[in-house]
This record gives structure tokens, C-alpha cells and sequence, in this order.
């Protein structure tokens, strides 16, 4: 067991955080609001607002946020100033539904997830019961945004794509799909280039923001146990799946309180999994290591969470 430290922030659902280059901790809460918390979490400022509802984080090497925004599509901010960029609201023709997590390249290009073509954040549940297996991973090259030119589609047809991360030596991008309990790696180097294969499949739970530690590893957020209940439904016929979603919400499935995250190697290999049963926070969507600290985030919490490992 260890120690879990909860640090409130002024707004519900901090889902994602990052960790700046001095230790302060970036996270987006519901109401559009972009926080940032000092390292030892006693001072707490609201650094931007994005006018939608900011997920996942990341920090550009300028030191600005890259923030994918479920309702805006992928946007710069700069948390010096407060001043929100535009960078990406559509795929292809059509705008995005559900931009959800991002993972930054050395070269610049932004790797991000787009979960579901069918329903937005506040219907995640309809996608994730229904399987659409609508989720998409996008590339955005430098050399795009420089030219005003837009993303492009690397794989489709993923069950509620979500965290996106890139291996240390950029030989391969990780997307987890949250509805297949699976982290799916696309090789972007080597024989394999332009191929893909699990890095971790099976998962013990749903995985959402899914990171690279400062220790090399894949760190993948498991936001709820597997519920043998939702995985009948989703291979249930689609009028049973669209059914349970219309039922009202105190009758629908609910994901299971726990805090656990997983850490794997390049080969697949599980080297951490810290879970943390009984306590008070719950849902961890976001995760972050940085110097042998865990940063954690939740859809649900109004609060960023830190263990020590």
C-alpha cells in the first residue's frame, strides 16, 4: 500500500495532468478551466480557459500546452498569458466528435485520438456500451501546421481510442482502446513500420490517458475494473446495446470505484501496477510519472492526486 495524496483544484473532473519542467502540474476540469499546481500542491492558479471542455495535456518544447479539447478539436495554450490557438477541429470533412489525448514528437508532429465519430463527450457511455468501434489516431505533421494543412488519419475502426504516447526513441505511437481493454502500438520505425500490434492487451480494466514517464515506460490509467456485464452488452445485438443507453442513468452500468495505474516496457512487459483499493478518489482517467512520483487526474474528481512509488 501506498500513501495517496489529493490535491483539490476549483472545478470538477480534472482529467489529465502534466508535468511542467519546474514540477508545477497542469490539469483541464469540466467547466473549461486550465489549472496549474505548484509541485508541493499548496497553490493552486486558474492559467487559461479554453471555452470547451479541455482532456488531455501535453507540453510543447516552447513550453506551451497542447491541450486536446472534446469540444474544440487540439488547441495551443500559453499559460503564461492565457491565449488560446486553434491548431485542429476537423478530420478529413467532418469535424471532430470527441478530440480526446495527444503525444508530442521531437520533430513536432502531434499523435492524438480521436474517440468516437458518433457521440461527444457527454455520451461517452452510448459509445463505450454500443462499441461502435468508431475511434480513429490521427498524425499532425510539423510541417502541416505550418502550412495551414490538417490531420491526417492513421488507423481507424478503434473501440473508444483514448491515451496516446510515443516510445522513447520514437520507434513506435501507443493508443489505448478503452473499449477493448487493449493498447494498440503502431511501429513507426524498423521492419515493422507501418504495422501494428498490441504493446498490452487484456488489461485487467478500461484504459484511458495513457503517458511516457520520465522513467521510459508506458504508464496506462485504468479507470475501472473489467465489468463482465458491459462486455455481454457491447457483443449483445446493436437494438439490446442502443437500449440500455435510453434506460435511466441510475439503471445503467457504472464504472467501479478504484485508483490503479500500470506501467509497461517497450516489449510489453508489465513492470508496475500500483492499485490503491479503498480510498475516497476514484476514476483515474489521467496519469503522469515524473522523478518516482505518480500524478493522477479523474473524470470525476475535482482534485489531482499524487503517490510517491
Amino acid at each position: 500500500m501506498r500513501d495517496l495524496t489529493v490535491i483539490p483544484v476549483p472545478g470538477p473532473g480534472a482529467e489529465d495532468v502534466v508535468v511542467g519542467s519546474d514540477g508545477s502540474v497542469f490539469t483541464g476540469t469540466e467547466d473549461g478551466s486550465i489549472f496549474k499546481v505548484s509541485p508541493d500542491g499548496r497553490r493552486v492558479d486558474r492559467v487559461a480557459h479554453t471555452g470547451g471542455r479541455p482532456l488531455g495535456i501535453e507540453i510543447d518544447p516552447d513550453g506551451r500546452l497542447l491541450v486536446c479539447d472534446a469540444h474544440r478539436g487540439v488547441l495551443r495554450v500559453d499559460p503564461a498569458t492565457g491565449g488560446v490557438e486553434a491548431v485542429a477541429d476537423r478530420l478529413g470533412s467532418a469535424p471532430m466528435m470527441f478530440c480526446n489525448n495527444a503525444a508530442i514528437a521531437s520533430d513536432g508532429t502531434v499523435w492524438f485520438s480521436d474517440s468516437s465519430q458518433r457521440y461527444g463527450i457527454e455520451r461517452w457511455k452510448d459509445d463505450f456500451v454500443q462499441d461502435t468501434r468508431t475511434g480513429r489516431l490521427a498524425r499532425l505533421g510539423a510541417d502541416a501546421l505550418s502550412s495551414g494543412g490538417g490531420p491526417e488519419v492513421v488507423i481507424e475502426g478503434l473501440a473508444f481510442a483514448n491515451g496516446v504516447a510515443l516510445a522513447a526513441d520514437e520507434s513506435y505511437v501507443a493508443v489505448a482502446e478503452t473499449g477493448a481493454r487493449t493498447v494498440v502500438r503502431w511501429w513507426l520505425t524498423g521492419p515493422q513500420a507501418g504495422t501494428r500490434d498490441f504493446l498490452a492487451d487484456d488489461l485487467p480494466g478500461y484504459p484511458d490517458n495513457i503517458a511516457r514517464g520520465s522513467d521510459g515506460l508506458i504508464w496506462v490509467s485504468i479507470a475501472s475494473p473489467r465489468d463482465p456485464v458491459v462486455e455481454r452488452l457491447q457483443r449483445a445485438p446493436r437494438p439490446l446495446r442502443k437500449a440500455v443507453t435510453r434506460i435511466p442513468e441510475p439503471l445503467q452500468p457504472k464504472p467501479k470505484r478504484t485508483v490503479r495505474a500500470q506501467a509497461y516496457d517497450d516489449a510489453g512487459t508489465l513492470v508496475h501496477d500500483v492499485d490503491l483499493p479503498g480510498t475516497s478518489y476514484h476514476m483515474v482517467t489521467g496519469v503522469r510519472e515524473h522523478d518516482g512520483r505518480l500524478w493522477l487526474g479523474s473524470l470525476h474528481e475535482s482534485a489531482i492526486a499524487v503517490v510517491d512509488l
